[in-house]
């Protein structure tokens, strides 16, 4: 169990405007500065994490085994602490910080229990695995990630009360006040053996898409401006008080893009254009985009000064590290360099004391997913579904179109025809010939999506089809077909890609992206444009995820607050048998010049 809150507020960074400094002892630093003038000089690293995403250990829940990938990746805050006890015992533990840049509650299934099984709102409810392991590895501040939001404010609320350090958010502002809803920065206190402390701001920030994303849990009540115009407020505040370093936690990738197009007049992944914005900040830690960047130098337009960025890919695979090194020159500490570097959790193993930790709720999660739901006549996987229409996919459509079609029984729009949407979240998902467990039904469902119905015409359900057939590379009839290479067009992920049941279609690939989309049918016939049909379609997208078109303006009919993947577990457990020849069919397929691909 985490140590009581209070205790910590000697140890714990100060938070918010106006708030005591805390901080700790340094080990000595040597330098020298011009003949006869000695020039105090101290360094210290700053740890970050980013992207976390509920692991705690090095398991996977969907497949009840190890996590392993083909780069043999590990994951998990258990091979984190090890790094950060390895690093802390290198450069001395008072001469470190540890920060992270959001995205912490949510992603499997020991977060996703202690959210909605055992959920840690209850009365005398759990404390979180996430805060636990935190706590004890001794986190200094976290950013807000846009995840963060999914289980509703309530659970955020918890969770931050359950934490020993601040979940920060500048850009998190209440929507009646326009005032932070969280701690924008928190303020930590380095002591140099010079006797001169060294001020190390950080400022957090989070994503913008939350409005969009996370709609139905903050509308009326936060509000997410960009990430450039709230560095812009806070960074000279942090200055004029006294920092001497600034460092930005940012849940924001450093494209320069955005998946919701213009939806939202700020931009999604903003962390090199707050370094090229904002001056006074030295060092970014980057999360949101999933990505590995060591070291990427950003110069501000303004000063010139060098901005360093980093982003330790996600789920505890790798550890940043910033080394700063400061001087002291006219009476204030200025940094002559910052480096960074990542770590990569594979190399040491899990520290016990985490693993001892949380092993009681570890053991919890475990028995939960493995309880049998029901059988399947047929073993389905989503190995070849990002290039062919596979059972398993049409198993998630065929559950989310029934659904739909129940809910809006005999209503006004009972006599429309209902149509699907499922991208393939995972290529490695499965149900096995046999028995069906939690595990491998939520497996299908990774994300803590919810289920709508959206209002659409057919030309505009040929527009969707269009823009998701963007996914695969222009390939000419005749030559190789690569399926390693096929998919992902100008990095477009597999969760952005959408195969629509109740139509069928062709994708001629040999076309340039926007004609793809050939002998569009609807029962048998061309589908007429301007005929209507009933998306079901997923929260994420009808709020604008991946910025597919008309559906985010598309009128709402119906909405659920069950997660798919419960509704996905409930009918196979309703149904008691999963067989593919009840719904299995092929609706779409790849072709070039007619001919099929496959």
């Amino acid at each position: 169990m985490p140590l009581n809150r209070r205790a910590l507020l000697g140890r714990s960074a100060a938070v918010g405007a106006g708030a005591a400094i805390a901080g700790g002892l340094a080990a000595p630093a040597e330098a020298h500065g011009r003949p006869g003038k000695r020039r105090e000089r101290y360094s210290f690293t700053v740890m970050g994490t980013t992207d976390l995403h509920g692991n705690v250990f090095n398991w996977d829940y969907f497949t009840d085994r190890e996590f392993d990938d083909k780069a043999h990746n590990d994951v998990g805050l258990a091979k984190i602490s090890t790094l950060v006890n390895q690093v802390r015992e290198e450069k001395g533990r008072r001469n470190t910080l540890l920060i992270d840049a959001g995205d912490t509650i949510q992603g499997t299934q020991l977060s996703y229990y202690y959210a909605k099984v055992d959920p840690i709102t209850a009365h005398r409810g759990p404390v979180h695995p996430m805060a636990q392991a935190m706590n004890a590895i001794g986190y200094d501040a976290a950013a807000l990630g846009n995840h963060e939001f999914n289980y509703g404010i309530p659970v955020l609320r918890r969770f931050q009360e359950q934490c020993d350090f601040p979940l920060l958010g500048a850009n998190a502002l209440d929507a009646r006040t326009l005032r932070p809803a969280f701690p924008p920065y928190s303020m930590h206190r380095l002591r140099t053996p010079h006797g001169r402390d060294v001020r190390v701001a950080v400022l957090g920030l989070t994503n913008p898409g939350i409005a969009i994303w996370d709609r139905a849990n903050v509308s009326g009540q936060m509000v997410f401006p960009g990430l450039e115009e709230q560095a812009a407020k806070w960074v000279p505040k942090l200055r004029s008080m006294g920092a001497d370093v600034v460092i930005v936690s940012a849940h924001s990738g450093s494209s320069g893009t955005s998946s919701y197009g213009d939806q939202l007049p700020y931009v999604e992944n903003a962390a090199a254009l707050v370094a090229e914005q904002v001056p006074g900040i030295d060092a970014i830690l980057v999360g949101h985009a999933h990505t590995e960047i060591a070291e990427y130098t950003v110069a501000n337009r303004r000063t010139g000064a060098p901005v360093v960025l980093s982003e330790p890919l996600k789920w505890g695979q790798r550890l940043t590290l910033f080394d700063f090194d400061l001087v002291r020159e006219r009476g204030r500490w200025t940094v002559a360099r910052v480096g960074a570097k990542v770590l990569n959790s594979n190399t040491v193993a899990e520290d016990p004391r985490i693993t001892r930790l949380l092993g009681d709720e570890h053991e919890k999660v475990v028995a939960y997913v493995n309880q049998v739901i029901g059988t399947s006549t047929a073993a389905m996987t989503t190995a070849l579904a990002p290039w062919r229409d596979e059972p398993i996919i049409d198993l998630i459509n065929q559950v989310q179109t029934e659904t739909v079609r129940e809910a809006l029984a005999g209503g006004r729009w009972a006599a429309l025809p209902v149509l699907s949407q499922a991208s393939c979240f995972s290529r490695s998902a499965a149900i096995p010939a046999g028995e069906v467990t939690i595990r491998d039904a939520a497996g299908l469902y990774p994300f803590e999506n919810t289920l709508e119905a959206r209002l659409m015409t057919g030309a505009q359900l040929k527009d969707y089809l269009e823009y998701s057939a963007r996914y695969y590379v222009q390939t000419p009839a005749g030559a190789p077909v690569d399926t390693a290479k096929l998919t992902n067009a100008d990095g477009i992920p597999d969760y952005n890609y959408d195969a629509v049941s109740g139509l069928t279609y062709e994708i001629d690939i040999a076309r340039p992206a926007g004609s793809r989309i050939v002998d569009l049918s609807f029962e048998g016939g061309p589908v007429d444009p301007e005929a209507r049909f009933v998306l079901a379609v997923n929260n994420y997208r009808a709020a604008g995820g991946g910025a597919f078109p008309h559906v985010a303006r598309a009128e709402q009919l119906w909405s659920n607050s069950d997660e798919i993947r419960n509704t996905i577990i409930q009918s196979v457990r309703a149904k008691g048998t999963v067989d593919p020849a009840a719904f299995a069919s092929v609706g779409w397929r790849l072709t070039r010049d007619g001919d099929p691909v496959f």
